[in-house]
């Protein structure tokens, strides 16, 4: 499986990276680099609102540390009307832009290859933005070689890359239900509200927005270290929350859709 990746990549010569700082893109740009010479990879990041400022500077300290080419783009999702709104295909939407915004990066940078971090669990589940990716003619190597995220992040492990185990994390827009307008204040909110309940030393968390009301999912297993730490619950609500709750469910990937 993953002299099948190799190979691939070897095959397209020179690449360009999609890079969110994820397992995914880490471990596709990692064994990129070490079978490519260096001047032959580029990963392309973008900043934006959609990210938490915490996962971005994790994201650039990744690729500092291996030393690894890369290139920042802006982009702001908001100037998307689908996006601001919220509509349910609001990821084909921003996926279009965004991956129209690296193509053009990783053009002016010599690279003709673009390469994103989509996995096999990804072709399972409501991803709309999977269709503009292919309309766009972006390579999923890593689905190509039949990797879902368990093989990826054993394999990462096994090459002592550190993040082989970071929690999956997902755009900010996605802590909104459908229809409900977007704006830089509530993603912010969101964004403030999970890195407080991070401080308590719980790795993976969502803050689902309902109005003025905060809902928190994280693991059953992390339950008690909330009702333990009440004050977290002002500190929330000080962001401009009413009222926070703990969903019994615990946490869910697209919860949402």
């Amino acid at each position: 499986m993953l002299e099948e990746l190799e190979n691939k990549l070897k095959d397209l010569g020179k690449v360009a990276v999609s890079y969110s700082g994820g397992i995914d893109s880490s471990f596709l740009l990692y064994v990129a680099n070490s079978v490519l010479p260096k001047e032959n990879v580029i990963a392309i990041i973008a900043n934006g609102c959609m990210i938490s400022r915490n996962d971005y500077k994790d994201a650039i300290e990744f690729l500092n540390e291996n030393n690894f080419q890369y290139k920042e783009i802006s982009y702001n999702p908001l100037d998307i009307l689908q996006f601001r709104e919220n509509h349910k295909d609001r990821c084909y939407y921003c996926k279009k832009n965004l991956m129209l915004a690296v193509k053009i990066a990783a053009k002016e940078n010599g690279f003709d290859n673009v390469l994103d971090g989509k996995n096999l669990d990804d072709l399972k589940v409501y991803r709309p933005g999977n269709k503009a990716t292919e309309e766009l003619g972006i390579i999923s190597p890593l689905a190509e070689a039949k990797f879902d995220k368990e093989k990826i992040r054993k394999q990462a492990k096994k090459l002592g890359i550190k993040i082989w185990n970071k929690p999956s994390n997902s755009c900010l827009a996605t802590r909104f239900p459908y229809n409900t307008i977007l704006s830089k204040e509530n993603l912010k909110k969101v964004e403030l509200s999970e890195v407080l309940i991070k401080s308590l030393g719980i790795q993976s968390v969502r803050v689902r927005v309902h109005g003025d009301i905060a809902r928190i999912e994280v693991p059953k297993e992390d339950f008690n270290i909330i009702l333990e730490n009440d004050d977290i619950i002002n500190k929330i609500k000080n962001l401009g929350f009413k009222f926070v709750t703990l969903d019994l469910s615990g946490i869910k990937s697209g919860s949402f859709d």
